[in-house]
């Protein structure tokens, strides 16, 4: 659907965090505190008398009923790609249709996965479970042992919200072990040292978690023993974001890293041995990561060391016995440039793949030691410009694993659908796995990229998706989307809704890659942190501008859209420049940026955001928080604010907040609040659909 319907990407920056609690006492001149009490019966009503206001006029549009059904059949559409995630013998995917709205968690080996109809192996029906227990779950996935284990441990969510219950799981009888690891609800992290042995970091009581809502305490938890009788191994600070841990079960190089991150960009770690957390130094904003008898940095500023400075945005390695006896002797295997950025990394047994991002589409490099020790770069094969991921399939655990040197490689564009296909590093070819139908007809359709000038003369890119006989004559409808933060790209996606409901009605797509999220690297995204925030708006404004003046649009047929932060991103920009726009659609929004720190999970973004406890920071919040700045007597353009009541993460209050304040202002305003769904603000397809 809309790049997991324009919203998945933001599920995964602003993280899970942060029990669902009231806030700190507040100030006084906030009429709306009330609207704070997620469950609270007066909210509640309010939310529902909302909801009865909006849908009616929702669904008065001609074409509601039309584009929720085929919506729905895009996402149950069994022609879909199965997602898989490979583990010993088996691939694995959670698979949601018509006839499992909840879904299944299935297997194939790769041979039956091939075959256009796999046979699936069915692990676990959550309809069927959902039903038995009379419980509204959703899936949060699963943590499995592996090599010669049978013992997962799976997650489950009421109504999708971040807080989950655990409970250990046996692949060999496909049922839940009694009396077996269990975690009740909470914004739990689990995961196995042995099949007698887990770390967790939980709700343990009082002083457990972050002030972010996260585990502060990780603690080594023994089969039979009650959890109130698990030994604390590591702590972090309340104040920080998280503690965590990380364990390696490769043989030969086991390992186990416990952490905090300070913030949401800084991690402390330490190896544990002999029972003891020993601190591995590295700067604090950079990601460190073990692999084989290697380890790997990726920077996110500069760093002099060793007699070289290494650009912010390099991924680095090196021998990782050497480094942590405090050698500094490092090859670069990306360095950034002004329009190259590394997107991610995986491994094969033997190689390192690199997804770069180069002027924002996709390229994949497989980097691999020569015979005198040498690390050299071969460029992967596939198609281009599109968004492109390729990621090893080794299973470490895997004796003379046939698929050590495979690896998947999936691409997409605007107009063209998904292909996922299988790779090996010592060949030049792919072998398709699978591909997703064209939902749409593309013929005559076009994508351009521009470059607009923002307000400090940054050149921003933004993509135009043109429909068939589409003309610049600044009368097509044009839907702009942005997001803008947590160094996060926007990336080319396919979308059958959007082929179907916009495009072929003459629909213009833009989709802006503003300063803030990840295109161009840590730079790109820094360089609209904390009190040059602002840079996201005007960047975003340009790209509006941009489009007025080349007659791609105009303000009377130009909407945007944005969630989670690209909810910030397009309230801010309303309040702002109210003239450029003729429709908002604001989802699960944050909003009053005076209090996103005290709701749920906002401590854990005050290093994207700052602190607006802290007067110099809250100067620079405040000429843009959208809810202290949104005015009566502005005729703004009319806003659809979507949220959900279960979602964990942003708090629904800044929602429900902005709407009751503009309406007693006597702006016009479209309100949802779906009552369960989490962040995503949908917990099944169905809900999807109808968002």
């Amino acid at each position: 659907m809309t790049h997991h319907l324009l919203h998945s990407l933001a599920a995964a920056l602003i993280g899970a965090a942060g029990s669902i609690a009231m806030a700190q006492t507040p100030a006084p001149q906030d009429p709306y505190l009330w609207l704070e009490d997620v469950q609270g019966e007066r909210a509640l009503a309010w939310v529902r008398e909302r909801n009865a206001a909006s849908r009616p006029v929702l669904e008065a549009h001609p074409d509601f009923q039309a584009n929720r059904s085929r919506f729905k059949e895009i996402l149950d559409s069994k022609e879909r790609i199965p997602a898989i995630s490979r583990q010993g013998d088996w691939l694995y995917n959670f698979w949601r249709d018509a006839g499992n709205p909840r879904g299944l968690w299935r297997r194939a080996t790769l041979a039956e996965y091939r075959k256009p109809q796999p046979a699936w192996e069915l692990v676990l029906d959550l309809d069927a479970l959902a039903k038995a227990e009379n419980e509204n779950w959703v899936w949060s996935g699963a943590s499995c042992l592996g090599g010669a284990s049978t013992r997962c441990l799976v997650s489950t969510s009421r109504g999708g919200a971040d807080a989950t219950v655990v409970r250990e799981f046996d692949l060999a009888t496909r049922k839940f072990v009694d009396g077996g690891f269990a975690l009740p609800e909470a914004k739990s992290q689990i995961d196995w040292l042995d099949e007698n042995t887990v770390f967790v970091g939980t709700d343990f009581g009082p002083g457990s978690l972050t002030d972010s809502g996260y585990a502060r305490v990780i603690k080594r938890w023994k089969r039979g023993q009650p959890l109130k009788d698990a030994v604390t191994v590591y702590e972090g600070q309340p104040a920080d974001v998280a503690a965590f841990a990380l364990i390696d079960h490769t043989p030969g190089f086991e390992r186990v890293v416990f952490g905090r991150s300070p913030s949401f960009f800084t991690t402390e770690m330490s190896l544990w041995q002999a029972d003891k957390a020993v601190p591995i130094v590295k700067p604090a904003d950079a990601q460190l990561a073990f692999w084989r008898d290697q380890v790997l940095i990726e920077l996110r500023s500069d760093w002099a060391v060793g007699g070289a400075t290494w650009l912010r945005g390099s991924l680095l390695i090196t021998d990782a016995a050497a480094y942590l006896r405090g050698e500094r002797r490092f090859t670069a295997l990306f360095a950034p440039t002004a329009t190259r950025s590394l997107a991610s990394y995986s491994f094969t047994r033997g190689q390192v793949l690199l997804n770069v991002l180069d002027n924002v589409a996709g390229r994949a490099e497989a980097w691999r030691r020569d015979a005198a020790g040498q690390w050299v770069k071969k460029d992967i094969a596939a198609p281009y410009p599109g968004t492109l991921l390729v990621r090893g399939l080794h299973d470490p655990l895997v004796k003379d694993d046939a698929l050590a040197e495979a690896f998947t490689a999936t691409y997409v564009d605007f107009l063209t659908p998904d292909t996922l296909s299988l790779g090996h590093t010592g060949t030049d070819t792919l072998e398709r796995l699978k591909s997703r139908p064209a939902f749409f007809e593309s013929a005559g359709m076009k994508v351009e990229q521009r470059f607009a000038t923002s307000k400090d003369g940054t050149k921003v890119p933004y993509f135009i998706v043109w429909p068939k006989g589409a003309k610049a004559d600044g009368a097509n409808p044009t839907l702009l989307y942005g997001y803008g933060g947590f160094e996060v790209p926007m990336n080319p996606w396919y979308s059958g809704a959007f082929g179907h409901a916009w495009y072929s009605k003459g629909g213009v797509m833009v989709v802006a890659n503003i300063r803030g999220g990840g295109e161009f690297g840590p730079a790109w995204h820094q360089a609209a942190l904390k009190q040059n925030k602002q840079k996201s708006y005007d960047d975003f404004i340009a790209v509006a501008e941009d489009l007025i003046a080349t007659k791609v649009s105009s303000p009377r047929h130009l909407g945007i859209e944005g969630g989670s932060n690209g909810g910030l991103l397009v309230g801010a920009v309303m309040v702002q420049r109210p003239d450029l726009f003729n429709a908002v659609v604001c989802q699960v929004p944050l909003l009053d940026m005076r209090r996103f720190n005290q709701l749920l999970a906002g401590a854990s973004w005050m290093a994207e955001y700052g602190n607006p406890d802290i007067p110099e920071e809250w100067a620079w919040i405040s000429a843009y928080s959208p809810y202290q700045n949104v005015k009566a007597g502005v005729r703004y353009p009319k806003p659809l604010i979507i949220t959900s009541t279960r979602d964990d993460r942003v708090h629904p209050a800044h929602a429900r907040k902005m709407t009751a304040r503009m309406m007693e202002q006597g702006d016009a305003v479209l309100y949802y609040e779906n009552i369960e769904g989490g962040h995503d603000a949908g917990s099944d397809n169905r809900q999807v659909a109808d968002r």
